[in-house]
Formats: C-alpha cells, sequence, structure tokens
C-alpha cells in the first residue's frame, strides 16, 4: 500500500493539509500531514540552529517509521526542498514526489539562491532579502498578512473561505530562516523518480509556463520534458488545499497513478 506524506512550506504546519487528509483517507488511501521542526505545534522547537538539514531529517524520520513500503511526497511552496532531500535518502521509499505550487529544487542551491538568480520580479526578490534582512533575533522571519490587500494577493488567495483566512492568521508560525538559506545537497539518488507539478493557474503559473521554460534551452528545464514527468492544472490559488480540497484528493490519486499532462521538447 503507498501512503501520501504531505509537507506544507513556510509558516505552516501539518494543520494546513487537514482536509486534504481527511478526502484522501475518505478514499481508502493512507495519508499523512508532516508538520516540520519549529512550525506548527512544533513552533516552539525552533531554534537559530533549525535549518533545510533539520527539515530533511523530520522527513526521514517520519518515512522510516510508517509501516507502508512506499509514500507519495507531496510538497508545497518550498516545502519541495526538505521533501526532495529526504527523496534523496530514501528513494526506494518514494513512488512520486509531487510538488503543488512549488519550485522546482537544485542541487547546491536554497531557497533564497533559488529567488535570488531565477526570480524575474526585482521587488519579489527584494522582498525576500529584506526579509531575511529584518528576522528577529537574526533567524525568525514573522508570518505574512494574508489580506488579500493587494490584486496579486487577492489571486494567490482565490477560493480560500473566510474561515480558512482566519485560521491561516491565527496558526502561521514564524519561519526559522536556515531552512531558507542552507543550500540543497543532493547525491543524485533521486533525480529518476517520478514528479508530478501541480499549479493553481490564478497564481500566473501554468503548463504552458513550463513549456516556455524547456523552449529556453536552458539545460537544467530538460528533466522536465522526461516521460516521468507529469502536469496537472487548477483553477484556482497558491492555497488548493483550502480553496479546493476535493479536487486536489482527487489529483493527487491521478498523480499517484501516474496520470497527467507531458511536456516534450518539440
Amino acid at each position: 500500500m503507498t501512503a501520501y506524506v504531505l509537507v506544507p512550506g513556510g509558516h505552516m504546519g501539518g494543520w494546513l493539509w487537514s482536509e486534504v487528509v481527511a478526502r484522501l483517507r475518505g478514499l481508502g488511501e493512507a495519508a499523512y500531514a508532516a508538520t516540520l521542526t519549529g512550525l506548527g505545534e512544533r513552533r516552539h522547537l525552533a531554534g537559530p540552529e533549525t535549518d533545510l538539514e533539520t527539515h530533511i531529517e523530520d522527513l526521514v524520520q517520519l518515512i522510516d517509521h510508517l509501516e507502508e513500503p512506499q509514500v507519495v511526497l507531496v510538497a508545497h511552496c518550498h516545502g519541495s526542498f526538505p521533501v526532495l532531500g529526504a527523496a534523496d535518502r530514501r528513494p526506494e521509499r518514494v513512488s512520486r514526489l509531487v510538488y503543488v505550487n512549488a519550485p522546482m529544487p537544485m542541487d547546491g542551491y536554497s531557497v533564497h539562491s533559488l529567488v535570488r538568480d531565477f526570480e524575474p520580479d526585482p521587488a519579489v526578490r527584494e522582498g525576500w532579502r529584506r526579509r531575511a534582512e529584518q528576522a528577529e533575533d537574526g533567524w525568525r522571519i514573522p508570518p505574512p498578512v494574508h489580506d488579500g490587500s493587494d490584486p496579486q494577493a487577492q489571486n494567490r488567495l482565490a477560493g480560500v473561505p473566510a474561515s480558512a483566512l482566519v485560521r491561516l492568521a491565527r496558526l502561521a508560525a514564524p519561519q526559522p530562516l536556515g531552512p531558507l538559506t542552507q543550500p540543497l545537497r543532493l547525491s543524485g539518488a533521486a533525480a529518476k523518480l517520478p514528479l508530478t507539478g501541480i499549479f493553481g493557474t490564478r497564481t500566473g503559473m501554468n503548463v504552458a509556463a513550463v513549456e516556455s521554460l524547456v523552449r529556453s534551452g536552458d539545460p537544467r528545464f530538460a528533466v522536465l520534458t522526461e516521460p516521468q514527468v507529469r502536469f496537472f492544472e487548477l483553477d484556482t490559488g497558491h492555497w488548493p488545499m483550502l480553496s479546493v480540497p476535493d479536487e486536489l484528493a482527487r489529483v493527487l490519486t491521478r498523480a499517484a497513478a501516474g496520470e497527467g499532462q507531458r511536456v516534450t521538447a518539440a
């Protein structure tokens, strides 16, 4: 039997996935929501020493303690970094990686260096840099305000009910800086694992954007054309686990079955 391990991104705990976990279990699937050290109900364990290796080890230990022989590792946002790190340590236990509105991690890059080198919007790059420099006590980044006060924020929050916005504000934790600045180091053991990307199209990212990256000729994006890589689009924003949990759960089961759209070099 395959289990789904659902990993949140910055500032969030496993609570973020509660509705999707319930729906997956209702479909007869095994599903577990991970809370990484220093976040969610484990926020009291955060410290200046909390880094990407801490979060990778969190997931390795969770995988090791599950009875199911295979797991589908599902990452939201920059939870993709510890997810790929854990898959690199336990590739034999991972049947598929699924990135939900998440960046594609690369060996030698941290979340911050990926933003610095690949984010085209200078205002976004500056925002990431400024938040890091202004971290409380040098290592804690306060959670963002999810109030939909500008058009871009409204698109990211598309479909999220008011009650879920209240929960986001109440349960978001300060983000330890270390997991965002420590580079990911990979052995290559997970390089050929099946991979699915799920895009909330209201964020501006979609399959057409992936095709554009591939057409750019940058060799780093060639992996996106490999036959084990698939994609889905959802008509929602950055938080599909809150806006469309039923649809997301169904798409996750389809991803685990190897379905999804391919992108080719042509």
